[in-house]
């Protein structure tokens, strides 16, 4: 017999994390015929899940939503009219419900999960059958929780523009250690491309070898480190992708690193608002392409999981897992960049899975 009840955050105002509230027995609705009630074993956190209660974020949320995009779990029960999935897959949340392939539309950006649908902060959820993607074979619960927004980010931002998709040989250069760049290191890699990595901390720097890249920079001791990445290029002609997670305090650096025909994929903000950046017609100077990217499409969530499966790439996730109840402590510690890669919350004991 299906659940009745579920233990679930919400986010009530923008009080910052004091609007995230509690509940250990919210009431779950009656299934739909087209949709399938999941139990999650895990969820994971983004950038975007902390600014949301702070009332920062730039696309759509509605006041009283379950936090968090990534999550991973079991179907637990199926709609009378489901046929994508049965009991017992396992199974993760698309980021944009309503993005399943194609250029995302304005009905899409409506469409996202833990801002204006209910997130995976819970142990119990249902969602539509076509806004869920199989869960790779080769991973557990807590690495596969890790996927629906930072690696399909990456992917997109690596491949979406299909006629300058990354091919082997081509040079990627990805900034920190946070979800997004990771994947990319790691995508980027099993493709058979150079990767230049930037971070702040030399202890980081080994760990960014050790996971693949062929140059690290540390960019506070090498303020012009979009230069340099160019120098390190072969060469020195330029990077062909980079994503772009700073934003506007990092963007001079990367048009400086920037190969002719290059892209740009511009995926955040991390580094703050600024007036001080560069004009649109430094894209022109640079003869470049500049996109932004908010995470992808089910086509290319799925395409992202068989490239995993098929090269056993692992996701980075922090040593450091916090339980659904110490979810307020999880977002503190993300905020303060504590974590490395991947930020996990454990829910109902699920974790690793028997493969």
């Amino acid at each position: 017999m299906a659940p009745t009840v579920t233990k679930q955050w919400t986010i009530q105002g923008q009080k910052g994390f004091d609007s995230l509230q509690f509940n250990e027995k919210a009431e779950i609705p009656k299934l739909g015929e087209n949709e399938v009630l999941v139990h999650f074993f895990a969820a994971s956190l983004n950038y975007r899940d902390l600014i949301i209660p702070k009332g920062k974020y730039p696309f759509p949320t509605k006041d009283g939503v379950v936090p968090a995009s990534d999550g991973a779990g079991v179907v637990e029960a199926v709609g009378s009219r489901v046929t994508r999935f049965k009991t017992g897959d396992k199974v993760l949340t698309l980021f944009n419900q309503a993005h399943l392939g194609g250029p995302i539309t304005g009905a899409a950006l409506t469409s996202g999960v833990g801002g204006v649908v209910d997130g995976t902060l819970r142990q119990y959820g249902a969602y539509s059958e076509q806004g869920l993607v199989a869960m790779p074979q080769s991973l557990d619960y807590i690495q596969a929780s890790t996927l629906s927004c930072a690696a399909v980010t990456a992917w997109n931002g690596l491949y979406g523009l299909e006629s300058k998709a990354l091919k082997a040989g081509d040079t990627v250069l990805t900034q920190g250690t946070g979800g997004v760049s990771l994947f990319a290191l790691q995508f980027a890699k099993a493709a058979g491309s150079r990767v230049i990595a930037t971070t702040s901390s030399d202890s980081k720097a080994q760990t960014l070898k050790r996971l693949g890249a062929d140059h690290v920079i540390n960019y506070k001791t090498d303020p012009d480190w979009g230069s340099t990445a160019k120098r390190l290029s072969p060469h020195g002609l330029g990077v062909h992708h980079i994503l772009e997670v700073g934003g506007p305090t990092s963007m001079k650096q990367s048009l400086a690193a920037i190969i002719p025909e290059g892209v740009i994929s511009i995926i955040g903000f991390l580094g703050g608002m600024s007036k001080d950046q560069p004009s649109f017609l430094e894209c022109l100077n640079h003869v470049c392409t500049v996109r932004g990217v908010l995470v992808g499409s089910r086509l290319q969530f799925e395409a992202m999981n068989e490239a995993i499966d098929a090269n056993g790439i692992k996701p980075v996730v922090d040593e450091q897992i916090f339980s659904l109840e110490q979810l307020k402590e999880a977002y503190q510690y993300m905020w303060d960049q504590k974590h490395f890669g991947k930020l996990v919350i454990k829910i109902d004991g699920g974790g690793q899975s028997k493969l």
